[in-house]
């Protein structure tokens, strides 16, 4: 099929995923009102602020990197920093998300299959290693998460969300 592995393969469905969610997160983060950006589900304090929530969705692609790049912890909150400092900017968030998934790209598109399967490295917060692949679709899955949780913030502030929202 095209001269491209099953890992190539695999890469690249992943990666549409990954386009799809960015994508689409952008478009659920333009829908949101300046006044909704304080919002807090049942004003509980350990639920974030719609623009908490955004601002560490946006982030995901360039912070997971960083992460599983074995960058300190330290490293991974100065950029976290970067993005909290953008403020209640849907556009500017997305952009930077945007360019977070091209550079994760790049990385992943980079290593070859064997390394991508095999190479193993330890984040900060545990003692075991990961391989690539893994980390790959870890990625995929937490910012399927945290789009899901903005999908219901804005449901819950009365937006028209529904699963097209998703495709």
């Amino acid at each position: 099929m095209d001269g491209q592995s099953g890992v190539q393969r695999m890469k690249a469905m992943l990666f549409e995923e990954l386009e799809n969610i960015v994508r689409t997160s952008r478009k659920l983060m333009e829908r949101i009102q300046e006044e909704e950006w304080s919002y807090r589900p049942q004003q509980r304090d350990n639920m974030n602020t719609v623009q908490e929530l955004v601002c560490h969705l946006a982030a995901i692609p360039s912070t997971d990197l960083m992460i599983l790049q074995e960058h300190t912890e330290a490293e991974v909150v100065q950029l976290e920093d970067e993005f909290r400092a953008l403020g209640a900017d849907a556009g500017k968030l997305g952009e930077r998300m945007s360019a977070g998934l091209d550079s994760l790209r790049s990385y992943m598109e980079a290593l070859p299959d064997e390394e991508f399967l095999s190479r193993r490295t330890t984040p900060f917060y545990i003692d075991h290693p990961t391989a690539q692949a893994k980390w790959l679709i870890e990625i995929t899955t937490h910012l399927q998460h945290h789009r899901a949780q903005l999908f219901n913030y804005l449901k819950e502030l009365g937006h028209p969300v529904n699963m097209f929202d998703l495709y």
